[in-house]
């Protein structure tokens, strides 16, 4: 018996959300190498990373989903990311972002996926 079409959908926005994420996660690893290449090859290669970033973007976008990326704003705990070292600070710092290690994805109706996160003590001048 064929899946109803609204499982049909759930699946297939399911697949979609998690080739987003590991497509993130790929794009932190794409990111660290680019850097070790010498300026003409990293622009190209950078080039290539902003397309296919777009593209997975405008696939999100046509079913009505966003990747959120809170890297470098202060940390609130009522945040839509998890951290994975808030324990390594105490409660009275001032935190920020430092790296998102998986996005927070947004829906029409609001959370779809919460982000994962690294922190970092926000230097104050």
């Amino acid at each position: 018996m064929p899946s109803p079409p609204d499982e049909n959908h759930e699946v297939a926005e399911r697949a979609l959300i998690d080739i987003a994420v590991e497509s993130w996660r790929f794009s932190r690893v794409f990111i660290r190498l680019a850097n070790k290449l010498d300026a003409g090859e990293a622009a190209r290669y950078a080039s290539q990373f902003r397309y296919f970033h777009r593209k997975v973007e405008e696939s999100l976008t046509a079913i009505g989903l966003t990747l959120v990326n809170v890297e470098g704003q202060p940390f609130d705990a009522g945040m839509a990311a998890s951290p994975l070292n808030l324990g390594d600070f105490g409660p009275e710092e001032i935190l920020l972002v430092d790296q998102m290690i998986e996005p927070i994805i947004m829906g029409p109706n609001g959370l779809i996926k919460t982000g994962t996160v690294m922190l970092r003590k926000a230097h104050l001048s």
